[in-house]
């Protein structure tokens, strides 16, 4: 199990700061939460640690690899997998076509064993299909399997889209606002499938979310970003005690 550390990261776009001398650490196989207002660089942290930003200044290392100018497809091969605020789906494909395109990467064979569709080849699809179909067993997703991803409710397609991150086999999960939208039903059955990551898959699970009452109940450790800068951190019961968050996020009167 590998600890991410984000030290010292800047994010500038043009002359404005999104994120400010941020410093965070991940240890492994637990919960943590990033939360704070709108705006504050909860997304954007998310987007450096996988690749599709790239911070202006500081760095950022899993284990003893440096991921601070590494690609998206580069951080995914290493273990670490992201599911997104806005649903980056297949709405014209299947729930399982949507998983097995994300195991793409695995299927490494040549043009000859894919044509003739023996030996490694197959012995590679059917490996996949089978990691596949552990995942929605797992994420409950057995009566959507073959329905078109476009035609099912909001709540289902954000968790696919949490299936879709799994499919990576990942060692850290990002999740940005997987409950977002959610009625409380859907809310608590995605919870108990970020509790059984972290408790029977030992996947180390970093959330943003804003349902301040799930992130409490749920979280090891919390980050408090406000403006692109970290305000507060520690325990649910450190930071909710703590005057900074109490004023800049949660409110005081």
């Amino acid at each position: 199990m590998t600890q991410l550390i984000v030290s010292d990261v800047t994010l500038t776009f043009g002359g404005l700061n999104a994120l400010s001398n941020v410093d965070i650490t991940i240890e492994p196989g637990i919960i943590t939460s990033i939360i704070g207002p709108n705006g504050a660089g909860k997304t954007s942290i998310l987007n450096c640690i996988s690749g599709f930003y790239h911070p202006s200044k500081g760095q950022i290392v899993y284990g003893e690899r440096t991921l601070t100018h590494a690609s998206p497809h580069q951080i995914s091969n290493i273990g670490i997998a992201r599911a997104f605020q806005n649903l980056e789906l297949f709405r014209g494909l299947s729930v399982l076509d949507n998983l097995l395109l994300a195991r793409h990467q695995n299927l490494r064979y040549s043009l000859l064993h894919a044509i003739i569709f023996f030996g490694k080849a197959s012995r590679l699809e059917a490996e996949n299909r089978a990691y596949v179909e552990k995942i929605i067993n797992f994420m409950e997703l057995e009566p959507y399997r073959k329905s078109m991803v476009g035609n099912l409710s909001y709540g289902v397609q954000k968790r696919v889209e949490v299936a879709r991150a799994l499919t990576l086999a990942p060692q850290l999960l990002l999740l940005d606002e997987p409950m977002a939208g959610m009625n409380i039903e859907e809310k608590e059955d995605i919870v108990r499938f970020i509790l059984d990551l972290k408790k029977e898959w030992g996947v180390t699970v970093v959330l943003v979310e804003h349902d301040l009452g799930v992130v409490m109940d749920i979280s090891d450790q919390i980050y408090v970003l406000d403006f692109g800068e970290l305000i507060g951190s520690g325990t649910p019961q450190e930071v909710a005690s703590d005057p900074r968050v109490i004023e800049a996020y949660i409110g005081e009167e």
